[in-house]
């Protein structure tokens, strides 16, 4: 899978796929749970993009308890079908693919809604997708000179400065409070299972743009209400969001409205709204990880496996 990633054809085919669903011209149910106890959870997710002749569906696994086991915290499978017969194409993991497709959803979330000339970023959690929204943002959308990074884990922090400063040469710092990964910044990526806010309201500066990866299950959060209630709220999709995501918890208890939702990013992605106004005001993208990012992610690594005979060919029905 490393082999055949391709960091530019990944972020374009997620962008292709966002601008799609903000057209309507994709197939694509809100994602199903299945709760474990111990506090993990099982997660179904199909969808058909019609433009790319492309369907595919994941399951993806997530226990934050892994990490004791010697376990990825997210483990996936991703099933790529052909949309006229229905016959299986591929098979694949799909742990890189989520950590790959997310960091994309936040870069082309920050091309379109961060302020131009944006160059300190800020990360909360500095696990695999810290790691990835830096990653994605800095070599493909914006020009960052500076990351500053919190997490309660000392050595995760640490892990990821290296990243930053050997791999992408760029200065990195680690904070000792969340606050600290706020203040001065202008994007700041949220990476945590937090299921209370970690970011507080009186904390937000005007003109940050804040991309909220870290909730993607119901009872989730990592922002205070308040940082909500005065921000330009634009989410991956409504439905998967509202029981699911950053919103989740704030619109269950009455601190916001489903009016106070301005977006989704495939209308800002196909022009339909604009995703900043000016460069004072906060705005928040919302990602609760689609369906369609799996497979359209999934679909560039599939072809770069036939260009380059990597793989392993196999019958995986008898018809």
């Amino acid at each position: 899978m490393a082999r055949l990633f391709d960091l530019h054809a990944i972020v374009s085919a997620v962008e292709e796929a966002f601008r799609e669903k903000g057209l309507g011209r994709v197939q694509m149910p809100p994602k199903q749970y299945l709760f474990f106890e111990g506090g993990g959870d099982w997660r179904i997710m199909p969808a058909y993009i019609p433009s790319m002749r492309l369907a595919g569906v994941k399951t993806v696994g997530v226990n934050p308890q892994n990490p004791k086991r010697g376990l990825a915290t997210v483990i996936a499978l991703i099933e790529l079908v052909d949309p006229d017969t229905g016959h299986p194409l591929a098979v694949m993991d799909g742990t890189l693919i989520t950590a790959w497709r997310t960091g994309a959803a936040g870069a082309i979330a920050a091309k379109y809604m961060a302020r131009s000339g944006s160059t300190v970023m800020g990360v909360i959690g500095a696990g695999v997708q810290g790691r990835m929204q830096v990653y994605f943002t800095v070599e493909t959308v914006r020009t960052i000179t500076r990351v500053k990074i919190f997490d309660v884990r000392r050595e995760a922090a640490k892990s990821l400065a290296v990243f930053v400063e050997k791999e992408l040469g760029i200065d990195a710092s680690i904070v000792d409070e969340p606050l600290a990964a706020v203040k001065g910044v202008d994007i700041l990526a949220t990476c945590t299972p937090a299921r209370s806010p970690i970011v507080r309201g009186d904390w937000i500066e005007e003109g940050l743009h804040i991309n909220a990866i870290g909730a993607d299950a119901p009872g989730k959060e990592e922002l205070d209400p308040a940082i909500l209630q005065k921000a330009r709220i634009v989410v991956d999709d409504f439905v998967q969001a509202s029981h699911s995501g950053e919103i989740n918890v704030p619109l269950e208890e009455g601190y916001i409205s489903e009016r106070d939702i301005y977006a989704e990013l495939g209308e800002v992605v196909a022009g339909l709204k604009p995703g900043r106004v000016d460069d004072r005001e906060i705005t928040i993208f919302d990602s609760t990880g689609l369906a369609i990012q799996d497979v359209a992610a999934a679909r560039v690594v599939y072809e770069a496996a036939l260009r380059t005979g990597l793989g392993t060919r196999m019958k995986l029905v008898m018809a």
